[in-house]
């Protein structure tokens, strides 16, 4: 139980911090200070790493709470 609720807060801030860089790079877009191909490349990766994390961090947390309970 503790694992799941401590995965899904963390995906929660993972999402938080995918979509603040998204909004960050269409401001970037905006001005002209980006292309339209490095931003759509900068979102997928974003986006990529992101769900990569957030699918890792229950097998990760697992790990870390047998290891630090020694259970």
């Amino acid at each position: 139980m503790p694992v799941i609720i401590t995965s899904i807060f963390s995906a929660l801030i993972i999402l938080m911090t995918v979509s603040f860089m998204i909004k960050v790079l269409h401001i970037a877009y905006k001005r002209k200070e980006i292309s339209f191909r490095q931003l759509i490349l900068y979102v997928g990766s974003s986006v990529a790493v992101g769900a990569i994390v957030a699918i890792s961090l229950p097998f990760a947390y697992t790990k870390l709470f047998h290891w630090v309970l020694g259970a």
